[in-house]
């Protein structure tokens, strides 16, 4: 069995290569089984240790990418943050004041072949209502929190959510919330709300000085993995609704899309191109769901997309099979697993954990084998220095129904041979 290469990480979430063939990895900076919190960025040295570059950075950092000889750092901290880090920890701003603090955060950025910066911010909720489920989710766990801005123009259904108010619980009080408001707060019917920039559950970009921030698309509820093609084409990974909160969805999957200027990609209202109200989203803790939008016919319609993973896998970051590789141009995924039973009412056998390929010709996925024990992949890159695969694991972290379950110091870098990834 291989061995790491660089063991000892505490809950790592990116690898960079910078311009010059570096290699750096982020580590997420949460507070988890009493980790030190706050951000940082490691040079990984050629003799298998580590050289700190910058520390004391907004958890979660969620995103490290190369930009020329520099990286662009994405933290998800409140509120997100996106720089340019050189590789002496000198960091430049480009933009800040990101929504949060929400479900989900400001995630990875990266430079296109335009020259914009691009980025993708996740939800604030789990589909669009701020529900006391809050209280269950490890990286936030309070309430209130920020909720979600369209990046489109919205009118709301009538839809609203009633719970247990939190802030008065010997009273019996209840507390009403609608769709793209505060916890508490509900719009009436035909509200409608104009599309904002930074939005939620988007893609922007900006130029390289930080100027001209725009929405690219909207409706996808957490993109944390974006990449483009050697085409020039955008992808992102999105990661379908949690069976959970105010308005949960059974089985959704997680869903591979191109990204296209001007479309719009479902959420809160479709999941991989198809309604909330398909009986194959009921869910198990809650009643079925209902539209939160009532202009579907104002809306581009959604995207279908080009893969379905399945439902709580957890997709997050990949990369392309280099030239040269039996595989070159497709895709190396990694499926960070469930979080059961926090998003699986019920629990049930383990899902993800573990990387897979995806045929960019037939848009299919296929399993691949590894000489390594894996906890939890989160990162893939493809180092054309050495013709090694370099994949990154988070370590061990469960939820469980007393909260977080994590272990400092047992995440990982692997360095494995591409022709390993090629079986």
């Amino acid at each position: 069995m291989t061995s790491p290469f660089l063991a000892g990480l505490t809950f790592p979430t990116s690898i960079a290569l910078s311009g010059d063939g570096s290699v750096f990895v982020a580590e997420a900076g949460l507070p988890f089984g009493g980790a030190a919190p706050g951000g940082r960025v490691w040079r990984v040295v050629a003799d298998g240790s580590k050289q700190l570059v910058a520390d004391g950075l907004r958890a979660p950092v969620n995103g490290l990418s190369p930009y020329g000889p520099d990286l662009l750092l994405a933290e998800g901290g409140h509120p997100g943050r996106i720089s340019v880090l050189t590789a002496t920890g000198e960091r430049r701003t480009l933009l800040d004041g990101l929504p949060g603090p929400g479900n989900y955060h400001t995630n990875t950025a990266l430079a296109g072949p335009d020259g914009w910066i691009y980025f993708s911010q996740g939800a604030m909720t789990n589909t669009g209502i701020v529900g006391l489920d809050s209280y269950e989710i490890g990286w936030l766990g309070r309430l209130p929190h920020a909720h979600d801005l369209p990046g489109y123009d919205v009118v709301l259904a009538a839809h609203v959510a009633e719970t247990a108010d939190p802030f008065a619980p010997d009273t019996g009080a209840r507390a009403r919330t609608g769709g793209f408001a505060p916890f508490g707060v509900a719009h009436p019917a035909g509200h409608r709300i104009p599309g904002q920039v930074p939005a939620t559950a988007a893609v922007m970009r900006c130029r390289p000085d930080g100027t001209g921030l725009e929405v690219v698309a909207w409706g996808l509820r957490n993109a944390w993995a974006l990449g483009f093609l050697p085409d020039g084409r955008l992808l992102a990974i999105d990661q379908g609704a949690d069976d959970r909160g105010s308005r949960p969805v059974g089985a959704a999957p997680d869903a591979l899309f191109e990204v296209r200027p001007g479309a719009w990609y479902g959420w809160p209202d479709f999941v991989a191109g198809r309604p909330v109200t398909d009986p194959r989203f009921l869910p198990g803790c809650g009643p079925e769901p209902v539209f939160l939008l009532a202009h579907h016919d104002e809306l581009p319609p959604p995207e279908r997309p080009l893969v379905e993973f399945a439902p709580h896998v957890a997709a997050v970051k990949f990369d392309v099979y280099p030239e040269g590789s039996r595989y070159a141009g497709q895709l190396l995924v990694a499926l960070f697993g469930d979080e059961a039973p926090m998003t699986v009412p019920g629990g049930g056998a383990s899902v993800g954990r573990a990387l897979v390929r995806v045929d960019t010709g037939e848009w299919t996925v296929h399993p691949v084998a590894l000489d390594a024990e894996l906890a939890r992949p989160i990162d893939v890159r493809f180092d054309p220095a050495d013709g090694t695969a370099l994949v990154l694991d988070f370590g061990r972290f469960e939820m469980t129904e007393q909260g977080v379950r994590a272990e400092p110091g047992s995440g990982a870098l692997w360095r494995l041979p591409t022709d390993l990834l090629e079986q």
